[in-house]
C-alpha cells in the first residue's frame, strides 16, 4: 500500500543496522582535519571555475545531439596527448566510465578476469556487460595465469592501478606480459593514481612506459584532479566504438562547458605540483612509520588503512577521532572483506606532519 514500504525493503534496511553497516550521509566536519577526501593534491580548494565566469552550467543535450561543442573536442586531445594515447573520450564520472567502457566492449560468450579487489564501478560494468566473469586474487599474477585458462571468446582482464582500499599498486608490468600471451585485453582503472604517481602526475601506466601495450585506460578528475568527470583513453577504433555502442554517453545530458573548463585549468595546474607531491612523499612516510597499536596497511601511496577489525569496533573508533576533530571515516564490511575493516586515512599536500601525529596520539589514547 503507498506509504508503506515493501516487505523486502524494511529487512534489508533492518540487515544493515543491526550488522553496524547503516549508511548515512555526512556533512563535512567543519574545522576538522581532512584525512578523508579524496583531494589529494589540494585542487578542489583553489577555485579552479573562478576564472570560467560565463561558462553554461548546461550542455543542452547528450554528446551525440545538442551536448557537444569545441571545448570538448579541444580537452580530449590535451588530455590525449599528455597520457600518451591515440584518444581520449569525456564521460561524466568515473563510475559512468567504466559502466560505459565494461558493459560495451565484452558481449555474451566473451570471458573477464578482474582482480577481486576491484571498483564497484568496474564490477557492475563487468555485469552489464553479459560476459563470464571470473575473479582472481589480488595482485596475483600467478592466479591470474591459471584462470585465464577458462577463456572463451574475447578475453578481458581488468585491474585498479592503485587500489583504492589497499592503497597498493598493481603489478603491470607483468600483467601486461600476461595479457599479451594470452591475447587477451587489459584495462586499468588509474583513477587514484591520476595526478599522484609519476613526476607528473601522469598514472602508473606511463611511469612504467606501457602506454602503447594496453587496450584502455580510465582517467578520472573526482580525487587528485579536483573537479568532476572522467576519460577513456585508447585507439581511434575504441573511441569510435563506444560512442556508437557505450550507452551511459549515449542516453545522458553530457559535461557542461564550466566543467570542462574546469578539467582544462585542472590539466594546466597540476602536472607541475612537484611539491605538493613531494610534501605527500614526506607525509606517507611518516604515516607509515608512527608507533600506533592497531594493524597499518603497508602503503606508499596517500591511502593508508588502519584494520580495526569488525564494523561496531570501527564505528565507534572513527566517531572518537571526529569527536577528537578528525574528519575520519570507517571502511566497514561488505565494502571491505569481514575482520579487516579500517579507518581508510587519506593523506593529502595540505596536511602536516603535526597532524599525524595529532591522530596517532588519537589512536593511541593518549
Amino acid at each position: 500500500m503507498p506509504g508503506q514500504l515493501p516487505l523486502y525493503i524494511q529487512q534489508k534496511l533492518a540487515e544493515q543496522r543491526k550488522n553496524h553497516a547503516f549508511r548515512r550521509l555526512h556533512l563535512p566536519e567543519t574545522g576538522s582535519i581532512d584525512f578523508t577526501s579524496n583531494d589529494y593534491l589540494g585542487l578542489s580548494r583553489v577555485g579552479l571555475t573562478s576564472d570560467n565566469a560565463g561558462y553554461s552550467h548546461g550542455s543542452g543535450g547528450s554528446r551525440l545531439l545538442s551536448g557537444n561543442f569545441v571545448a570538448a573536442e579541444v580537452l580530449e586531445k590535451t588530455i590525449a596527448a599528455f597520457h600518451q594515447a591515440p584518444t581520449a573520450l569525456l564521460f561524466n564520472s568515473g563510475y559512468d566510465a567504466n559502466l560505459g567502457l565494461l558493459s560495451a566492449v565484452a558481449k555474451e560468450g566473451d570471458s573477464i578476469f578482474y582482480d577481486i579487489l576491484s571498483h564497484a564501478s568496474l564490477r557492475d560494468g563487468i555485469r552489464l556487460s553479459k560476459a563470464e566473469s571470473f575473479p582472481f586474487l589480488h595482485n596475483d599474477t600467478e592466479d591470474l595465469r591459471r584462470r585465464l585458462a577458462q577463456a572463451n571468446g574475447s578475453i578481458y582482464v581488468v585491474t585498479e592501478s592503485l587500489f583504492s582500499m589497499d592503497g597498493d599498486l598493481a603489478p603491470l608490468a607483468e600483467m601486461v606480459s600476461i595479457c599479451e600471451e594470452a591475447g587477451a585485453y587489459l584495462i586499468v582503472d588509474e583513477a587514484h593514481a591520476t595526478g599522484v604517481v609519476g613526476k607528473r602526475g601522469h598514472g602508473l601506466v606511463q611511469e612504467l612506459h606501457l602506454q602503447d601495450r594496453i587496450f584502455a585506460r580510465v582517467h578520472t578528475f573526482g580525487k587528485a584532479v579536483g573537479c568532476h568527470g572522467a576519460a577513456v583513453l585508447g585507439s581511434q577504433d575504441l573511441k569510435d566504438f563506444l560512442i556508437n555502442f557505450s550507452r551511459p554517453l549515449i542516453y545522458t545530458t553530457s559535461l557542461p562547458p564550466a566543467s570542462v573548463a574546469a578539467i582544462a585549468q585542472a590539466y594546466n595546474r597540476f602536472p607541475a605540483m612537484d611539491a605538493e607531491r613531494e610534501q605527500l612523499t614526506r607525509l606517507i612516510a611518516h604515516m607509515q612509520s608512527v608507533d600506533i597499536p592497531q594493524s597499518k596497511l603497508i602503503s606508499h601511496s596517500p591511502i593508508q588503512g588502519i584494520i580495526v577489525p569488525g564494523n561496531e569496533l570501527v564505528t565507534v573508533m572513527a566517531n572518537r577521532l571526529q569527536l577528537a576533530g578528525m574528519d575520519c571515516r570507517p571502511i566497514r564490511y561488505p565494502t571491505v572483506p569481514k575482520q579487516k575493516e579500517r579507518i581508510r586515512i587519506i593523506l593529502h599536500a595540505f596536511n602536516t606532519i603535526g597532524e599525524i601525529e595529532q591522530l596517532a596520539a588519537s589512536l593511541r589514547g593518549t
